[in-house]
């Protein structure tokens, strides 16, 4: 799954960051996959809530509101749904956190 994080408060561009399951954990980096099955869009404020403040709560009022875009498979995002990044998570958590301190 790649993501794509606009509104960024550094400055232009987005922040992509993947979510790769093919090793039978999630692994989360900085960067693209090649073939994602799914990629979703989201705003930094979403991306924060998600992914420093590990707040999913925030996921489900941002999807509603229309905040988060997906395309692909859907039924492949619902089945990661509970699932935590096992490696890296806590560094690009780290980093987005750091982008606004």
């Amino acid at each position: 799954m790649n993501q794509i994080v606009t509104e960024l408060p550094f400055g232009e561009g987005e922040l992509h960051i993947y979510i790769d399951t093919s090793q039978g954990f999630l692994d989360m980096e900085i960067g693209e996959l090649e073939n994602p099955d799914i990629t979703i869009a989201l705003d930094y404020a979403t991306a924060k809530a998600l992914f420093v403040e590990m707040n999913p709560q925030a996921g489900i009022e941002a999807f509603m509101a229309g905040k988060i875009r997906v395309t692909g498979d859907m039924t492949k995002l619902m089945s990661l749904q509970g699932a935590m990044p096992q490696n890296g998570a806590d560094i690009i958590g780290q980093q987005i956190k750091d982008m606004t301190d």
